[in-house]
């Protein structure tokens, strides 16, 4: 049997064993895979610089299906790459425990290097792969050996190519000049309900050569030969991306459902299979694999094993000859925090007066930049208000690869996907910055990096309605409770720039996610004699304490200050003694043995009152049913600052009224330590 036969071959394999593993599931997408398994095959056999005995060889390509539906695809290729993903993974394809989820999930299935399944979101991904390559390669000076000149291959189908998402991602990209990134555009014409005539015209090559990429077509992608000239073509860089648009047919081979809307998300039912089987020349067992493909991969992974311990050596010798640039390697590789972090942050923290907490993240990024090289990010064109700008470093662009500020332009989805394929590179802790408000457009790429539990930093500044100026549509009330309502992800919201270092320390040592929720006006710094007291790596803690206290008063951020002088009002003129709370971290509180918890906030005080200028949502689980929560449930409005405060009950003398208001109307079930019961 010749190559080019077996090629064949192997690809009708991989037609078949996506199409058994959707049947035995009675659920999933056959069609997707069926189509590209061409493509697919000659890019893993030929193409593709992969380890499948160490699916995390630092050294390797990357393989990103954007189209996630078709996982069948990723899982034969895994399977029959010798990657120990077991056939009988394959026959639990989507069912409870097995390595082969719906879509690929990055940790749960080796060999799959990020989790897709929103469309889109895998090629945006990819581009944040490639910007973390490219620096990692100039700032260590690996860019000179070509050791880690990795490519970044994605198969994104019809449906990628109409989210928005892809849109904001190509563009940033092309601009950039991404040239690793070679996306096969799986053009099918084909949706869930039909043609893509029916919402779907343009010329999507074109398009993307508006982006300043290359646009290759290949006008049958379901022959092999085509697909080997492409990627040839392709590999060969031109200093631009890489589109090559490649006409398949879904569900290729199957005699009834071939180019029908019927292959994309359904099995293709036991006749249709048996007759695609027939067709292929194939025997009637299901999930075969010919002896002929087995052989001719596995000859083609011994040979993939040997050229990565060729790398290796080459590496290691790199290291040795290196020894500084070794050790930035190892930092980056290993995401590597000082010990004394906290100390370091603490010394530049800017507490001597009132200042933003925007202004004082900033300061502190500074000293983060120099003492944690995996750091890495940009803005979305707002790093001037968020003062997320590393200062005296220049910018990653497509001339200046080593620069550590990175200018995501105004795409907040692209720029949180991106980050969650840095994450998911394994060099970075990224970070991505914008107006807080601003975070609806990155909730589907921070539930993503939640999912796969990514550790990045995401500052958000402007983070009330103190935004003033600017009106209701740039100042966020509910997003904090979203944000909160994300599992895995933390959530800070500091009172001063010693809890902001706090928080930037607490935000490098954690395992995923974390927001940073900073103000855009002053803040005064708390008390010098009360700062030893901050604990924001348990979420809350007792910031200030009158004996025999009446009433617990809970804050977060810019309210921490409010809560003091009121409790100060209240102590002076009405004889009530009050408990501060600074909750900078409700999640992390939540997650504290209910032995610290009830030491913070002791059950039998029902006299509690929240403070937070954002929704009231999910504050009951704090201060209880009988407990006041004070918040926003409105939209806010164009004012200046402290107009906006007091019209919207957050002074000293609001709070207390509000306070006596509610307590006054048997809000109060009495119990509390040194309190009659009628809350005075």
């Amino acid at each position: 049997m010749s190559e080019l036969e077996l090629r064949k071959l192997s690809a009708n394999t991989i037609r078949l064993l996506s199409a058994d593993g959707v049947q035995k599931a009675k659920s999933g997408h056959p069609g997707m895979p069926m189509g590209t398994a061409d493509f697919a095959f000659t890019l893993w056999s030929k193409y593709l610089r992969h380890n499948p005995k160490n699916p995390q060889w630092l050294g390797r390509d990357r393989f990103i299906l954007s189209a996630g539906h078709g996982s069948m695809l990723v899982y034969s290729l895994l399977h029959l790459f010798e990657y120990g993903l077991p056939m009988d993974e394959l026959k639990q394809f989507r069912q409870w425990d097995s390595l082969t989820p719906g879509h690929p999930e990055l940790g749960h299935t080796d060999g799959v290097e990020i989790t897709t399944g929103p469309l889109g979101s895998g090629f945006a991904s990819a581009v944040g792969m490639a910007i973390a390559n490219k620096n990692f390669a100039a700032r260590t000076g690996l860019d000179k050996t070509g050791l880690v000149d990795s490519r970044f291959f994605v198969i994104s189908g019809d449906g990628c190519m109409m989210e928005g998402a892809t849109s904001e991602a190509a563009s940033l990209a092309g601009h950039l000049k991404l040239d690793s990134i070679i996306v096969f555009y799986d053009d099918n014409n084909i949706t869930i309900e039909g043609s893509t005539e029916l919402a779907f015209s343009e010329d999507v090559g074109k398009r993307f050569e508006a982006y300043n990429w290359r646009v290759i077509r290949v006008a049958d992608a379901n022959d092999i030969e085509q697909c080997d000239r492409a990627l040839a073509e392709a590999v060969k860089s031109d200093g631009r991306p890489t589109l090559i648009v490649g006409k398949t047919h879904i569900g290729f081979g199957s005699p009834g459902k071939q180019g029908k809307s019927s292959s994309h998300g359904e099995p293709l039912g036991e006749e249709e299979l048996a007759a695609t089987r027939k067709n292929l020349g194939f025997p009637e067992e299901s999930f075969y694999v010919p002896s002929e493909v087995k052989n001719f991969i596995s000859t083609r992974v011994k040979e993939l094993e040997t050229d990565a311990a060729d790398w290796d050596k080459k590496f290691q010798d790199f290291l040795n000859a290196n020894p500084e640039k070794a050790d930035l390697i190892s930092k980056m590789l290993n995401k590597t925090v000082p010990e004394n972090i906290l100390e370091e942050l603490l010394k530049v923290a800017p507490v001597s007066k009132p200042v933003a907490s925007r202004a004082s993240s900033g300061e502190i990024l500074q000293k983060v930049s120099e003492l944690v090289p995996a750091l890495f990010g940009g803005a979305a064109d707002l790093a001037p208000s968020t003062k997320s700008n590393i200062k005296n470093e220049p910018s990653f662009t497509a001339s200046e690869r080593a620069g550590k500020n990175l200018h995501f332009g105004v795409r907040e989805l692209a720029m949180g996907l991106a980050g969650n394929g840095m994450a998911a590179y394994g060099v970075n802790i990224p970070y991505t910055s914008t107006f807080f408000v601003f975070s609806d457009y990155m909730k589907p790429a921070i539930r993503l990096a939640a999912i796969q539990n990514l550790h990045q930093i995401y500052i958000f500044t402007h983070d009330s309605f103190y935004v003033g100026e600017d009106g209701p549509t740039h100042e966020p009330i509910e997003q904090i409770a979203m944000l909160r309502s994300i599992p895995g992800m933390t959530v800070f919201r500091p009172a001063d720039a010693n809890e902001v270092a706090h928080c930037w320390a607490a935000a490098l040592q954690a395992k995923g996610p974390v927001a940073l929720l900073l103000t855009r006006q002053d803040l005064e710094p708390i008390a010098p004699e009360l700062t030893s007291n901050i604990n924001v790596n348990k979420g809350a803690y007792i910031l200030r304490d009158d004996d025999a206290f009446d009433m617990i008063m809970i804050a977060t951020g810019s309210e921490v200050s409010l809560a003091l002088k009121t409790a100060d009002i209240l102590k002076e003129q009405f004889n009530i003694k009050s408990r501060v709370v600074s909750m900078p971290s409700m999640e992390l509180f939540l997650q504290q043995d209910a032995e610290y918890q009830e030491e913070v906030i002791p059950s039998w005080c029902n006299f509690r009152v929240s403070i937070e200028a954002g929704t009231t949502f999910g504050w009951h689980r704090i201060v209880g049913s009988t407990g006041l929560a004070i918040g926003m449930d409105h939209y806010g409005a164009s004012a200046p600052y402290k107009v906006l405060a007091e019209k919207f009950g957050f002074t000293p003398d609001a709070v207390i009224a509000k306070i006596k208001e509610f307590y006054g109307q048997g809000g109060c079930s009495g119990g509390c330590e040194g309190c009659g019961g009628g809350c005075h």
